[in-house]
């Protein structure tokens, strides 16, 4: 009985292992599909963009990045997934996306300044398949902040990749960004 048992609890993973779809965390439209056919914008109960210094037309894009944001990400023009995203000082950033869990929705990366008013980030994270590592995404992305420093837009590629480091989809889009305020 315990042998049937270990067989079936076996079998079950393996099932779960190379039948689940595969999902990408954070930047992969497709792993919002389970969400509806269209995705909704959550209507969030956020403050409203803080007013920036007197000097923040001529602050630079190193110093207006810094602080949280809700940032919306289309590709073919429709959005498939909302963000919060948080730049540090330090050239680092990290974002959670509305993606389900199971798929990955934590990604993590590093910016710089590469204008007056544009960063550069490089983003990673994982892909899963139903909770099971699957493989990695890398994404570039440049932004142009507004000139009061409370938005963004700019483009953005993510590439995918399975464990061997095959590289299995390419995804362009934007992202457009409003700053939430402490």
């Amino acid at each position: 009985m315990i042998h049937s048992a270990g067989a079936i609890l076996y079998a079950g993973v393996l099932g779960a292992l190379f039948s689940g779809q595969a999902g990408a965390a954070c930047m992969d439209p497709q792993a919002a599909m389970g969400q509806g056919s269209l995705h909704q914008s959550p209507k969030l109960a956020l403050n409203a963009p803080a007013a920036r210094s007197a000097n923040s037309e001529t602050e630079d894009a190193a110093h207006k990045i810094v602080g949280t944001w809700q940032v919306a990400y289309a590709a073919g023009g429709t959005v498939y997934g909302e963000a919060f995203i948080q730049w540090h000082s330090d050239g680092t950033e990290w974002e959670n996306v509305d993606f389900p869990i199971l798929g990955g929705n934590i990604c993590l990366g590093s910016w710089k300044a590469v204008g007056e008013n544009r960063v550069s980030r490089f983003h990673v994270g994982w892909l899963y398949a139903d909770g099971i590592l699957f493989g990695h995404f890398t994404e570039t992305e440049t932004d142009e902040l507004s000139r009061d420093g409370n938005s963004y837009r700019g483009t953005n590629d993510a590439k995918f990749y399975k464990l061997d480091g095959t590289m299995f989809q390419e995804v362009v889009g934007t992202a457009a960004a409003t700053r939430i305020s402490p």
